[in-house]
């Protein structure tokens, strides 16, 4: 099965748009995007995410991951301290630290608009297993792939796993997982999203056959423009990165936006300005000189 991203840094050319605003809050992706491939964050990027917020620059991660794996960077939150997860089903307080995550806001996908899409998908990609990710764990089907990094709370059809009687059933559902053990990425995300229309969000941000499925309207773009509205934050001025499609809408919502060198050919092409691989740096490169040109500004 392959990937369809573009993964090698030599082939990335850095774009750099124009800030038309001074940026005011950075939204930046995590797994590929922030974090390196062995799911650190590296010292250069600690420093630089420091520098923004010293220059008064929030930053706000902005990520698929559900609240329960943000403890790579709650080290790393400043000022307000929130993140957007569940690629913004819901936003997340770290300042608890490891463990002690508050969920601030929930956007819930409703149990019955679940069960359609779920329907339609098996009707279109038979061989399809699901997982439903509730603001307590994860729960999945008996030949859904195992996660290593969050085992399940419980093992079951999906329909009951739904059902309003299921174990964890008083928890908001942030998401619906769809696996397929043949179909490529994205031709899988493409038969999906035809299947399901406005019935749900569906995107994906892993190399595998794997969707993330969320209510409708729910995207990371719409609860990042949500926060910043309540800060009094315009599009313009934001800057904003990411590396899959799960990201597209965020970058082409942002005034500014960046593409990783790693970036697949949809978020390529939705981004303003591009910059190189999250192996590289590629975030911290382009904040340094943000913060430069603020610093700057300063003096003048």
């Amino acid at each position: 099965m392959r990937d369809n991203r573009v993964v090698t840094s030599a082939t990335a050319r850095p774009r750099t748009p124009a800030h038309s605003v001074p940026p005011r809050l950075i939204a930046t992706d995590l797994d590929g995007t922030l974090l390196r491939d062995d799911k650190s964050v590296s010292e250069r990027t600690v420093a630089a995410l420091a520098a923004a917020e010293t220059a008064g620059i929030e930053v706000f991660f902005v990520t698929g991951r559900p609240a329960r794996w943000m403890d790579v960077v709650s080290d790393h939150v400043h000022g307000h301290g929130l993140a957007i997860c569940a690629n913004g089903a819901a936003v997340v307080d770290l300042h608890g630290g490891p463990g002690a995550h508050r969920f601030a806001k929930v956007r819930a996908l409703a149990a019955p608009n679940a069960l359609e899409v779920v329907e339609l998908l098996r009707a279109a990609a038979p061989g399809t297993s699901f997982a439903v990710d509730r603001t307590g764990g994860v729960h999945h089907e008996p030949h859904y792939p195992p996660l290593r990094m969050d085992p399940a709370v419980s093992v079951a059809p999906v329909e009951k796993l739904l059902a309003g009687d299921s174990g964890g059933a008083d928890q908001p559902i942030l998401k619906v997982l769809a696996h397929h053990p043949d179909l490529t990425p994205d031709a899988f995300l493409a038969l999906a999203r035809a299947a399901a229309g406005d019935r749900a969000e569906i995107t994906r941000s892993s190399p595998t056959a794997l969707l993330e499925i969320s209510a409708p309207g729910v995207t990371k773009a719409g609860t990042l423009a949500l926060c910043c509205a309540e800060r009094g934050i315009s599009p313009a001025e934001v800057v904003a990165f990411g590396d899959m499609p799960n990201d597209v809408e965020m970058l082409t919502w942002a005034g500014s936006s960046y593409a990783m060198g790693n970036a697949h050919p949809d978020v390529i092409a939705a981004a303003s300005g591009r910059t190189v691989a999250n192996n590289d740096d590629g975030v911290a490169v382009v904040i340094e000189r943000i913060v430069a040109e603020r610093l700057s500004r300063g003096a003048d």
